[in-house]
C-alpha cells in the first residue's frame, strides 16, 4: 500500500542511539581491505554460498517510514533524508521538484543541501553551476508549508579551491566571517528566513578524508579553535538563522572537542553527524558509535552514501552497461575514486551474489543494512530520476524489517575479509 499523502503515522522501534520515540500521526505537505586471503578462498567461500539457495529474507508489507529525534534537539526526522547533490548538474529544475514531490508525498520530511553543491562535487568545479541546487530547492519550497520541511544546508570546511563562494577569499575557514557570509547566502538562495539544521561540511583542521585513511602528522596545520567555530554559530542561532548545528566528515576527536567546548562555555552543542556509512565503509563503529551513544554525547547520525555512491547498486560492474555510463563516476571523473580504484568491487561483487542468495536486490540489501543498525538516525538519499528514488524508498518500506539473522550473518562473514575495501 502507498503512504497516505496526508498522514504519515510514526510508529517508532526503539532505536538505541537515535534516541527514537513514539510521535503521533503529522499532516505531511501533498508535493511535498582487507583482499581474501587467497583467490582459491574467494571461490571457495563463492561456491559454498551457491549450495544455500533457500531464500530467507521476505518482502513485507508496505509499511510507513519511520521517525527519529535527532541526537538532543526537538527534530523528528524522518529515517530518509532526501539528498539534493545531483540538483542543477545531473537534474533539471523539473525533474528536481518531482523528486521533492514524489519524497514528502511518501513520508520524507528532511531534505540535505550545502553551499558546495552544484560546484564542489563535479570535478573540477564549475562556478557556473554554484548555488543552483539550493535555486532549484527554493522554487519548490514556495509551494510548501516550511515548518513541515526539515531543511539542512552546510558551510564548507578549509579549503583552497572553493574561494570563489566567497566575496573576497583566497581560503575558506570555518571562522566568524565565513560562517555569516555562508549562513546569508544560503539563506536567500533558499528564499527561506532560518535553517533547520547547519552543518560544517568538513572540519577547519587537517584530517583525512574521502578514502584516506592514516592521520599524516606532517600535514597537521593551525585550525580555528573548537570554542571560535561555536561561538561564531552561536551567534546565528541567536539571531533566529539557525535553529541546530552538526558536523560532517569528522572524527571522535573533533566530536569530542565541540561537545566539550559547548559544555564549558555555556554554546549551543552539535546534535548530528554526517558521516559516510555502508556496506563497504564501516569506520563509523570503529569508535564513533560509542561517542556518539545517546548515553554520552548523543549525536544523530545522518549516513551519507548508504550505497556507495551507487556501486553497492551493481551498476558499475559492468563499466559497458547504459546505467554505469549514465554514473556519476563516469560522468566526473575522480569522483568518488575510493569505489572504483580499490578491492571495492571484490567485495561489491561478494554483497551482490549474496543478496541474489537470500532473495534480495542489490539495493534492498545494501538500504536494508543501514536502516536497522541501531546507531542510525536518518540515512541521505541521492537519485537522478523519481524511479530510482522510488526503488531506494520501497527498499526501506518493503524489506524485512530487521533483515533475517542469516542475512546479517553472510554480510558479517564478508565483512570480516573486507573490513574496509574503499581505501584508496
Amino acid at each position: 500500500m502507498a503512504v497516505s499523502s496526508s498522514t504519515v503515522s510514526a510508529s517508532v522501534p526503539a532505536f538505541l542511539c537515535s534516541n527514537t520515540t513514539k510521535i503521533p500521526s503529522f499532516k505531511v505537505p501533498h508535493h511535498t581491505p582487507l583482499r581474501l586471503y587467497n583467490a582459491k578462498r574467494t571461490q571457495i567461500w563463492v561456491k559454498r554460498s551457491c549450495f544455500k539457495s533457500t531464500i530467507t529474507a521476505k518482502v513485507a508489507q508496505q509499511s510507513d517510514l519511520q521517525y527519529r529525534k535527532l541526537g538532543d534537539s526537538d527534530l523528528q526526522i524522518s529515517e530518509i533524508t532526501l539528498g539534493t547533490m545531483t540538483f542543477g548538474e545531473q537534474n533539471t529544475e523539473k525533474e528536481a521538484h518531482e523528486m521533492l514531490s514524489y519524497a514528502f508525498e511518501h513520508g520524507i520530511n528532511a531534505l540535505d543541501t550545502a553551499e558546495a553543491v552544484s560546484s564542489l562535487y563535479p570535478i573540477p568545479m564549475k562556478k557556473e553551476t554554484s548555488g543552483r541546487t539550493d535555486l532549484y530547492i527554493a522554487s519548490w519550497l514556495k509551494s510548501q508549508p516550511r515548518d513541515k520541511v526539515i531543511l539542512a544546508t552546510k558551510v564548507c570546511g578549509y579549503s583552497e579551491r572553493s574561494a570563489h563562494l566567497r566575496d573576497n577569499a583566497k581560503v575558506l575557514r570555518v571562522d566568524a566571517v565565513n560562517i555569516r557570509e555562508s549562513v546569508e547566502k544560503s539563506l536567500k538562495r533558499l528564499n527561506t528566513d532560518y535553517i533547520d539544521l547547519l552543518q560544517i561540511h568538513w572540519p577547519d583542521r587537517y584530517v583525512p578524508l574521502f578514502g584516506e585513511y592514516f592521520y599524516d602528522s606532517s600535514k597537521w596545520r593551525p585550525s580555528i579553535p573548537f570554542v571560535e567555530q561555536l561561538k561564531a554559530l552561536q551567534e546565528v542561532i541567536d539571531e533566529g538563522k539557525v535553529r541546530y548545528i552538526g558536523v560532517s566528515n569528522e572524527t571522535s576527536y573533533g566530536v569530542m572537542e565541540f561537545v566539550h567546548a559547548a559544555r564549558v562555555e555555556g554554546l549551543s552543542k552539535i546534535v548530528s553527524i554526517q558521516n559516510s556509512y555502508s556496506l563497504l565503509v564501516r569506520r563509523f563503529e570503529v569508535d564513533l558509535v560509542e561517542v556518539c551513544h545517546p548515553k554520552n554525547c548523543n549525536i544523530g547520525l545522518l549516513s551519507y552514501s548508504p550505497l556507495a555512491g551507487g556501486a553497492l547498486s551493481g551498476k558499475y560492474l559492468d563499466i559497458n552497461s547504459e546505467a554505469a555510463k549514465k554514473g556519476r563516476m563516469n560522468l566526473f571523473p575522480g569522483y568518488m575514486e575510493r569505489y572504483n580504484k580499490s578491492i571495492a568491487k571484490e567485495a561489491t561483487m561478494q554483497y551482490i551474489e549474496m543478496a541474489k542468495k537470500h532473495g534480495l536486490s542489490p539495493v534492498q540489501l545494501a538500504l536494508g543494512f543501514v536502516r536497522d543498525r541501531p546507531f542510525m538516525t536518518s540515512s541521505i538519499i541521492g537519485a537522478t530520476s523519481v524511479e530510482q528514488l522510488k526503488e531506494d524508498i520501497d527498499a526501506f518500506l518493503t524489506t524485512q524489517r530487521p533483515l533475517p539473522p542469516e542475512v546479517m550473518e553472510d554480510i558479517e562473514a564478508i565483512f570480516k575479509r573486507y573490513k574496509d575495501p574503499a581505501i584508496l
